[in-house]
Order: structure tokens, then sequence, then C-alpha cells
């Protein structure tokens, strides 16, 4: 650590609001000796550090890399803008906690791409550190610059500034990575004996050319690179590296808990979902591995409380002994158990009667549209009588709060359908009071939570058209003008960033200089609200002559190369295009578990997922 910038940094962490956020030296926290590693990585969350110190991934890579002797992983976040300051002030260049040492002297600099709008972020904790934007600009003074994470699924709008991209999941290929670079460390080498890894994409040995109308005309691979790179798994969850500790911050975070994976995919095949498609197939982790990961990992941290996370929790086969053998030690501990991404047709009585022995609280359900015509186009395979059933176990179990999220802006959505939302919530608040059973002086609560539908790639709604802000907004008024009681409450999310989000999920290679251009007015971290600045995506847009209905609100059609096309995430297009087909014709498609529908992805796995 250079002793100048030790004062530096002391100087500006007098005078910031959250000091906490940058010193490190947390309980399990990783110190090595620089003399004694041969490859340093700085994992980067392009987020403040308490959104990242919630990161799930960032908590297994962290662990597994300094697992190996001669690897050392550190830590580095956004600072938030008091700090930022602080550091152009005094010319501090950005961070990694736990040495304190600059990004610049790393040998990789790694980013977690979790949502477009942290794209901005990224940038600007490239510029803190030193390191030229654009992945053509650096030598072999620079770090080589990677990332991962679900966007890596279109990594288009920021493949330029990335020398390497990492498709799927990371455990295996990141140490391929490693072993690669100890062998060969002259940067263009490297990346070209790289790209020959599976999962591994190079994006500068990727041309792509486009027709007059802006579509994508071809992506050409030079240098011997794959045209196709397929995303790495893990086929056996089971026995695939957990940490037995995660680092104990200093501060509260988003998710103050230990987080416990618990499967990898999800067997509903909601046609909106883009999660739902990049993780399949479907793989999960057996009760025994997770009761003892779980002890482990409370042990270590001494959290109070352990989360059950995956995208559906309760599709996990073994859910109840699970929790039987957990409850039966989380309760003599006192430590809450948390079980988040319930399915309403999983909820019963008997699971009601775990939760309650944990704790009560508000529960959470996602009909995500307001009719059964419209669930049944979303492939949401739950009816109006498991939503009223789950609801009504819920209130005769003594809860009076809850929260229900849904989606406006939906392929085919008429006012019919939008309707159905306060008309369906209205129900449910009906439903409380028609209750013998009805906690007696206690008014219910529904709360609507309404996000607007953003179409992505992987998922057969990557072909819509998304509906304008406009659009999004009138639709927003006619929600909030049908709500008779204040028995219901409406939380709606910013239409202008939703647009954004869509015009960067479908983005193609041309959206890198739109980036860089809302980033030197002034934005980054834009996934806060208060943060974002529409104006300026409107007028980089202009700038660059790009259209932004181009982008978010035409319809796509079935023979056009998409700007991901040259990557595959296991899904096929023919399915995509069949499940796209049948939401226009109303019709679902029956869960993994009841029916398999043909996506491919059990190609990855050698065999059937089931």
């Amino acid at each position: 650590m250079n002793e100048a910038l030790e004062k530096k940094i002391e100087r500006a962490l007098r005078r910031v609001q959250k000091p906490a956020r940058y010193i490190g030296s947390e309980l399990h926290s990783v110190i090595k000796d620089p003399a004694q590693v041969a490859i340093r990585i700085a994992f980067c969350f392009p987020d403040l550090y308490e959104v990242g110190m919630s990161h799930l991934g960032m908590k297994i890579l962290y662990s597994l890399y300094n697992a190996q002797p001669d690897i050392w992983c550190e830590r580095a976040f956004m600072p938030d803008t008091d700090m930022v300051e602080q550091m152009k002030g005094l010319d501090i260049p950005l961070f990694a906690l736990e040495s304190r040492d600059p990004l610049l002297g790393f040998d990789f600099v790694a980013f977690t791409l979790q949502y477009e709008m942290s794209y901005t972020t990224i940038l600007a904790m490239l510029d803190l550190g030193g390191i030229p934007l654009y992945a053509r600009e650096r030598d072999e003074r620079h770090p080589i610059v990677i990332a991962g994470g679900p966007c890596a699924c279109n990594p288009e709008p920021v493949a330029d500034f990335f020398d390497l991209i990492i498709l799927g999941e990371g455990e295996e290929v990141n140490l391929e990575l490693c072993a690669l670079y100890r062998e060969v460390q002259e940067r263009r080498e490297y990346l070209r004996r790289a790209s020959q890894i599976p999962g591994v994409y190079v994006p500068s040995l990727y041309d792509v050319e486009y027709h007059g109308d802006g579509t994508v005309r071809a992506v050409t691979p030079r240098e011997g690179a794959p045209a196709t790179v397929t995303k790495r798994i893990i086929r056996d969850v089971d026995k695939v590296f957990y940490p037995k500790e995660f680092i104990v911050p200093f501060i509260s975070t988003v998710h103050d808990r230990a987080m416990l994976e618990v499967l990898r995919g999800c067997i509903r095949g909601c046609r909106f979902c883009q999660a739902g498609f990049i993780y399949r197939p479907f793989r999960e982790k057996t009760a025994a591995t997770l009761d003892g990961d779980a002890k482990a990992l409370t042990s270590s941290t001494g959290f109070e409380e352990i989360s059950l996370t995956s995208l559906s929790t309760s599709d996990l086969g073994e859910i109840e002994p699970l929790l039987d053998s957990m409850l039966d030690w989380t309760e003599q501990e006192k430590i809450n158990l948390s079980l988040p991404s319930l399915r309403i047709d999983t909820f019963s009585p008997g699971l009601l009667e775990k939760i309650d022995r944990v704790r009560k609280s508000g529960l959470t359900f996602a009909p995500e549209a307001g009719t059964q015509r419209m669930r049944d186009v979303i492939n949401k395979n739950i009816d109006e009588e498991e939503i009223f059933s789950s609801c009504r176990t819920a209130f005769e179990g003594g809860y009076t709060s809850v929260k229900l999220y849904f989606m406006i802006g939906l392929p085919t959505e008429t006012e019919e359908d939008l309707g159905g939302i306060i008309d369906l919530s209205q129900r449910i608040v009906d439903l409380y009071y028609s209750l013998p059973t009805k906690s007696k002086g206690k008014a219910v609560n529904v709360t609507v939570s309404v996000s607007s539908f953003v179409p992505k790639p992987f998922t057969p709604f990557q072909y819509e058209p998304q509906d304008t802000t406009e659009q999004l907004i009138a639709k927003q008024r006619f929600l909030r003008e049908q709500i008779k009681t204040r028995k219901i409450t409406l939380k709606w999310h910013n239409s202008d960033v939703s647009h954004v989000e869509g015009i960067l999920a479908r983005g193609d290679r041309r959206l890198a200089p739109v980036l860089v251009d809302v980033y030197r007015q002034g934005h980054y971290l834009e996934s806060w609200e208060d943060r974002f600045g529409v104006g300026a995506w409107h007028e980089a847009m202009a700038r660059a002559g790009l259209s932004e209905a181009f982008y978010a609100n035409r319809q796509r059609g079935f023979d056009e190369l998409m700007p991901w096309d040259h990557l595959d995430y296991g899904v096929t297009r023919e399915f995509l295009q069949r499940q796209n087909e049948l939401a226009h014709a109303g019709t679902p498609t029956p869960n993994c578990r009841a029916q398999c529908a043909g996506c491919g992805a059990n190609k990855l796995i050698g065999g059937s997922c089931f």
C-alpha cells in the first residue's frame, strides 16, 4: 500500500457520510501477501456497498477465488457521490477494499452485469480506476477487464468496454481462465486462447455488420473464435463449491442475512421472465446439503436470519423435509428463516404452519396479471381459485397484509386486463372480510405493486414491442382511478427508467457511445431513481443518430437476426418462436416437471432434466 495514498484515503474517509463502505477489514474478509500470489482479481460491483454486499454471486466467487493459494480476490464498489467528490479532489484512484491498492495494479478487473441501468456505473468505476473505457484503448499496462452475470446474455451494448465476457455459471470457467493466465500473459494471445474456452466470449474477435434499416446483418468471428458461444453451467449443483462463511459487513445492507442457494433454473416457463430461461435447466440441491450449508453459514457469520434463495423456492423437491430439519435448530438458536419466491399454487396450510413457526409478517404473491386470459398469455399457470385459496389460507392463519405483484404493458393486454388487476385486488379485500376467522379490530391491506413490462432477450417475448412511456403512464393513471378503497395501496415503477432499460436490453454495439455520452453528462448509479436523468438519454441517443423506438417499441420478425444470436443459452430459437405463437393464441404450457416443452436446455446436461 502506497503510504501517501493511504493518507489521502484516510483524509477522504473523515469527510464522507458512511466511511464503513470503504474501509474493508470486515469479519471473514481475506488478506493475503501480494508477494505470495500469482494472480490478483478485483471483483467490482457497479453499485453502492450496501447493494453489492447483498449479492450472492459475489460471495460465492470471492470465496472460490480466495480458496486458491496463488489467487487473491478483493472487492470494489461504486463510491457514493460524496466519496467521488473527495477522490477526484484528492487524486485518489478507485481502490480495492482489502489492500487499498488501485484497480490499475490488478491482473483482472471483473464486473457483474446484474441490471442494464448499472452500465453507466461500470464506466464510472473504470474511469475512477484510471482504466480506459474502451477495450481497444488498453494495452499491457492495463488489467484484463471481464464481465459476467445475467445481462451477459446480451452484452452487446457494453461489449466494446470488455476484454472478455463469461456466459453462464462461473465456478468452473473462472478458474480455467486463471489457469490460462498462469500460462499466457501477453494480452492479445491470452484473449485469443481464452476465446477457445467454452463459455468465454471475446467481443473484439467478432465483427458486426448492419442492414440499411439498422437491423443486424451478420456477426462474423475472427482468429479462430467460435461462431457460437455456449453458456457454461454446473451439472451437479449439489456438489458445487459453496462458501462456509460470508463477509459480515459493518453496516446494514439491502439483504442483511445469510443466503442459501437451494436450486438453479426454474420449471415454470413464464414467458416474460428472462431468468426463467437463461438459468435453465432446472437443478436442485438435496435437503442434507442445504441443511449442512445453512448450519455452517449461520455459525460462522452470526446472522440472525437465513434466506432460502432461488427463482422459485417452493419448487424444491425436498422443501418440506428441509424446513422440518432447519426449523429444529433455527428455532432453538432464534434464527429467522426467510422464504422468498413462494408460488401461489404451492402455498399450503402445511407450508403456512412452518412459516408461522418462523415469524409472521406480510406475505407476497405474484399473480402478474389481473385476468385469466392474460395469465394464460404469459404462461403463469395459476388460476383465480388458486389465488383466492392461497389468500384465504393466509387470512385464516392470521395474516392481514398481502402484497401482490403485477405487470402492465404485456403483449395483447386490453383495458379489461388492466381493470382486472384492481378488480382482483378488491375481491381479495372482500374475501378477508367474508371470513369468520378474520382478526378482530384489524383492517386488511392489499399492496398492489405494478412494474412495466420490458421485453428481454432469450424469452418468447423478445420479439414484442414495449409500450411507450406515454402508454405506460396512461395505464398507471387508469389503475389509480379504479381504486375505490384505502385498503388497496398502489405502487408503480418509473416508466422512463423502464423505457431506457428496454433500449439497453435488446440493444447492439452502436449504443456504446450513447452510454459514454450519458456518463460524461454526469450520470451513474442510475438504478437509484433520484440519480436517473432521462433527458441525458434522449440527448445522447439523438447525438448518436439512433432511434429510441427502433430499440424499444417496434415489433421484431421471427426471421430477424438478433444482436445476441451468436450466443447460446440453451433454449432454442424455434422454442421461443413456438412459445410466442402460443402466447398470442392464449395457450399455456405445463411446467417442466409435468411435461417437457422441448426448450433445448437439456442438451447442456446431456439428457433429461427430470
